[in-house]
């Protein structure tokens, strides 16, 4: 018989290496509050199962060593040392409890509040500067069907077309079963009066092969078709609402975007969802997830939800051309915050056919005085007045219209305009303005730069997720799922990022300078 020999239980914390990232983990969440997270979990007496407190913290240990997949954490709790340490001799959960805490505990909120108690404590800990904010976006994918797609444009096309065929069918069923069509309120109501008439006439509905079907029923059937058409048309309209143009049938809220990794190379797009990050110190500090198919609109969303549910507004503000609008520059100057935004034409504006260009309404003379513009032909393009538009996110903008009466007969109009009459120019003197104090800022030294910072702290962010730990696509569908997943990224890496600062001498570090950059590529 084999020898069996009592043995004291072993802490395993102690077989743990000083310098592992666990323990910069059980760090940060030992200053974490999680009374809120408790109230909504109970935990069955009499049992030693992993607290909420535990269980987060195997999940953001597993994200930390790219394992995603609830069963490869699950694995790791049984044989990774790191893992049974923070479990401290409690049951191994199976995964499907694991699926169930993110899945049920983690949402309303729970995770968001969590993730900015983590930024604080940073910030506590003089890691993030609260002084530049460094934003930016990329597109993952959704977990949906890559051809599940319904586009607004089609649905409105088929919607225009099923009416006009439900309109021909209404006032072909008047005619047969002599009914006014002014005192009917719809289709629905002349479906109710047939199938009241089928069942006063005692027919029989049949359905199959050899069974002859009344004209009544086959009336009856058709109209009901064409109800469910409509009502699924006008479903998909509510799912896309007023500034989405597609969505996945197997994930409502994703919408079809064209991104970088084109699965067949022409050109497809994805099922995807918009994420916008802010960082500050090379820190995860705020984030959204839209729909948005561009950057333009998610910029104001991820400073409002920063503002409301972490308390953050940097004083300056670093993005790149995609974000370069008269709302994004409005909303920065009513909150007092400096935006350093890259001109969309900065680019362009330095190019010899761009400077050359006369035709251009940045190139030709302005009178302040007048308030007017000479074009090539020097006929003056005088003020009409002014109107307010909307942009789809519901910005109010006052934009300028000048026109000139002399462009029919001018041998320079092919090159000015392809207006059949006369040139008119829309300009928005507001954003004029402040596209020209971005420039200047931008330009300048600090924003040299902070632009420099901008491309290393968040792309790099952006690389450290999308390259390194192979976030590519999301595992859960649903916006809020797909937030709680996002939140749980912007955890892991913040607490590994903590570490990584901690390892190469660079706590307290805010901006990285032309000679620390060089330093830290020689250290790896």
């Amino acid at each position: 018989m084999p020898n069996f020999q009592v043995v004291m239980p072993l802490d395993v914390g102690i077989l743990i290496p000083e310098d592992a990232t666990v323990h910069s983990l059980k760090e940060i969440t030992d200053k974490l509050d999680f009374s809120n997270l408790n109230r909504r979990y109970i935990r069955k007496p009499g049992r030693r199962e992993a607290t909420p407190k535990q269980l987060l913290e195997i999940i953001i240990l597993g994200f930390m060593k790219c394992k995603y997949s609830l069963r490869e954490i699950e694995e790791a709790c049984r044989y990774d040392i790191c893992f049974r340490y923070l479990l401290g001799g409690c049951r191994v959960p199976d995964h499907s409890r694991i699926g169930r805490f993110i899945r049920e505990r983690l949402l309303g909120g729970a995770v968001e509040e969590l993730f900015y108690q983590v930024v604080h404590e940073l910030e506590s800990r003089g890691e993030i500067s609260g002084e530049n904010l460094f934003v930016d976006g990329t597109k993952i994918e959704a977990y949906a069907n890559r051809y599940s797609y319904v586009w607004s444009k089609a649905v409105g096309t088929n919607a225009r077309k099923l009416a006009d065929k439900t309109a021909a069918l209404l006032e072909e069923l008047s005619q047969i079963y002599a009914m006014e069509l002014s005192d009917i309120a719809g289709a629905g109501e002349v479906l109710e009066r047939l199938e009241a008439l089928a069942q006063k006439q005692g027919i029989v509905f049949v359905h199959g092969c050899g069974k002859r079907k009344t004209q009544l029923q086959k009336h009856i059937e058709v109209l009901r078709e064409f109800i469910s058409k409509g009502k699924s048309y006008d479903d998909s309209m509510a799912i896309m609402g007023e500034n989405r143009s597609s969505y996945s049938k197997t994930d409502h809220d994703a919408t079809f975007m064209r991104m970088k990794e084109d699965h067949l190379g022409k050109g497809q797009l994805k099922p995807a969802y918009n994420v916008q990050l802010g960082v500050d110190s090379e820190y995860i500090v705020g984030l959204d997830v839209s729909a948005h198919r561009n950057d333009v609109l998610a910029l104001v969303p991820l400073l409002k939800r920063m503002k409301q549910k972490g308390g953050l507004t940097h004083k300056k503000l670093t993005c790149d051309a995609g974000y370069d609008s008269e709302e994004n520059h409005t909303y920065a100057e009513e909150n007092g915050q400096i935006a350093f935004i890259k001109p969309q034409n900065y680019e362009k504006s330095k190019t010899r056919g761009y400077k050359t260009n006369a035709f251009l309404r940045e190139n030709m003379p302005y009178n302040p005085e007048k308030d007017e513009y000479t074009c090539p032909a020097g006929h003056s393009l005088q003020h009409q007045g002014d109107r307010q538009r909307t942009t789809k996110s519901g910005f109010k903008q006052v934009v300028s219209l000048y026109e000139t009466e002399a462009c029919t007969g001018c041998p320079l109009k092919e090159k000015c305009t392809r207006a059949k009459e006369n040139r008119v120019l829309v300009v928005s003197k507001t954003f004029l303005r402040q596209r020209a104090t971005a420039l200047d800022r931008f330009t300048s030294e600090e924003g040299v730069l902070l632009r420099m910072n901008r491309s290393i702290q968040v792309e790099g962010a952006f690389g450290v997720l999308k390259e390194d730990w192979g976030f590519r696509r999301f595992v859960r569908r649903g916006s809020v799922h797909v937030e709680t997943e996002m939140f749980l990224y912007a955890i892991a890496f913040n607490v590994k990022k903590l570490h990584n600062k901690r390892t190469q001498n660079r706590l307290k570090t805010h901006l990285l300078y032309p000679q620390s950059i060089e330093k830290l590529l020689d250290t790896g």
